[in-house]
């Protein structure tokens, strides 16, 4: 007889790489299945291995054309996550994701105003840097279309202008390179409010 491997919440917050809220989160809505033992959640490690690769596909690529702008509203939180480096996006993409949130990512500042435009968000995640059309743009932009739009800023520069100025538009969160996904995932529920 083989012995089935079982988690705790401890070893599946460090597997995840999520905090307590959001396993939490991923239980009530019945996307990992879970096991109460007396004060204590159980985890079975090839269920939490088949719910991790059957998000695999579901994460969206970046682009404009990566979800219809027709998608129905969910009742997940809709999320626009825009910066120009591929393995930030999709990180921030997948640990949103894993979170429950609807999200899309696009690379650069022009086609997140486009997505603006079409689409209403609950969150817009910006870099500040870009070629082009910077965070700063598209966080204007965002605040014409929508002045109650919480908007998170993620950098690798922090300067006291830039960080001035996203306050002056009313930012909701600032993270500065490197930053880890718990991190970003408690900034993007306050923003929320939840």
């Amino acid at each position: 007889m083989i012995e089935e491997a079982f988690l705790t919440t401890e070893e599946v917050l460090d597997y995840l790489q999520v905090n307590l809220r959001t396993v939490y989160r991923l239980i009530k809505a019945g996307k990992i299945p879970a096991v109460r033992v007396g004060r204590q959640w159980r985890f079975r490690k090839r269920d939490i291995d088949a719910w991790l690769e059957g998000q695999r596909g579901r994460l969206p690529r970046g682009g404009p054309a990566a979800r219809p702008a027709a998608a129905p509203r969910t009742a997940r939180p809709r999320v626009l996550v825009v910066d120009d480096e591929a393995s930030i996006r999709e990180m921030v993409t997948k640990a949103l994701a894993l979170a429950d949130y609807d999200v899309e990512a696009v690379a650069d500042g022009r086609i997140a105003i486009d997505r603006l435009r079409v689409v209403m968000y609950d969150l817009l995640i910006t870099d500040l840097r870009m070629p082009g059309v910077d965070g700063l743009a598209v966080i204007r932009e965002a605040r014409r279309l929508r002045a109650d739009l919480p908007v998170i800023i993620i950098t690798g520069y922090s300067s006291e202008a830039s960080a001035i100025e996203a306050i002056d538009l009313g930012v909701s969160g600032y993270l500065t390179k490197p930053f880890r996904v718990p991190k970003v995932l408690s900034v993007a529920a306050k923003a929320l409010g939840e």
